[in-house]
């Protein structure tokens, strides 16, 4: 091991570190997948592990986690396959995760020069195409709005959340679930549509930034949900790759409302199907200081809809 390789703390280390400060284990795991060859990394995995609560096997889970990130896969890797099958066994939550990176994946931890958090309308024109609020599509999406009936889900809502508040974002993000009683066009699923609906984040009075929205993908959200729990907000709770993934799907699922056991794959042809907003507004839920996100999905029956916002500032306003 050269001297600017990460260096594997001693068991009673780990133990001390697990009981002091267990999110420095991910930091660890973080460094050691990065800074260490594969074959380096092999031993770690030899002996199978004993219990979920172990702060080595804590470590081995993340390290696993950090490797598919990186593009890694078990498979075809002997130790590393034996390793996860055991962490499924005990229930371990990191062992829930695809074993290999998914084309769905393909922006987690990729940084892009001028392309940070999404502040201004002019920003979000410049990235994602907007939805024209036609007369028609204005007048029908709102009036579908106002029909939309809540459909309350704390479990759910928690899960759709928990990138943000896993990440410590300032302000708690508001989590909204709604059937509707006819199914909705895609024409009529807009801005005019989401002003339709009870939402606290659109409530109140509008400033002269007004408000747009629009269409992104499945791909885009799942990369929100990971970078606000990777980064962490201006409360300063980074979760680090392995458990930022983990919060990104299941986010990504608790917003498409399918079961936890739905093969992964499924869900992202699932998601697919769906039709997915980004919007903004300039109401005074918003700050548009430190980081703002806002989604809204349409399900394939074209009859439900899960919202999702949620902003970050270092300000006390």
């Amino acid at each position: 091991m050269s001297e600017d390789q990460a260096p594997l703390p001693e068991p009673a280390e780990l133990k001390r570190i697990a009981a002091s400060c267990p999110d420095q284990l991910r930091v660890i795991a973080a460094a050691l997948a990065k800074g260490r060859r594969l074959p380096e990394l092999y031993p770690l995995f030899v002996e199978p592990p004993r219990s979920a609560d172990d702060p080595e096997v804590e470590l081995r889970a993340c390290v696993l986690g950090e490797l598919v990130l990186a593009g890694v896969s078990s498979r075809g890797r002997p130790e590393f396959e034996a390793y996860a099958e055991r962490l499924r066994e005990l229930g371990h939550p990191l062992s829930w995760l695809p074993g290999e990176r998914l084309d769905l994946e393909h922006r987690f931890g990729v940084r892009v020069r001028g392309a940070g958090p999404v502040k201004s309308a002019g920003q979000l024109r410049a990235r994602f195409p907007e939805i024209p609020a036609t007369a028609g599509g204005a007048a029908g999406g709102a009036a579908a709005g106002r029909t939309a009936q809540e459909v309350r889900d704390a479990e759910r809502a928690r899960d759709a959340a928990g990138a943000f508040t896993a990440g410590g974002w300032a302000c708690e993000p508001e989590v909204r679930f709604f059937a509707l009683p006819e199914r909705l066009s895609d024409d009529d699923f807009g801005m005019a549509f989401l002003q339709g609906l009870p939402l606290d984040c659109l409530a109140g009075e509008m400033g002269r930034g007004g408000a747009l929205a629009c269409l992104t993908a499945a791909d885009d959200v799942a990369n929100e949900l990971y970078s606000a729990s990777c980064d962490g907000g201006v409360g300063g709770r980074p979760q680090h790759g392995a458990y930022a993934r983990l919060h990104a799907w299941r986010g990504l699922y608790a917003l498409l409302g399918v079961p936890a056991d739905t093969p992964f794959l499924d869900t992202v042809r699932y998601a697919a199907d769906c039709r997915w907003l980004r919007f903004m507004a300039f109401t005074r839920w918003f700050h548009h200081d430190t980081a703002d996100v806002g989604f809204a999905v349409l399900d394939p029956s074209r009859t439900r809809v899960a919202v999702l916002a949620a902003t970050d500032t270092d300000t006390d306003d």
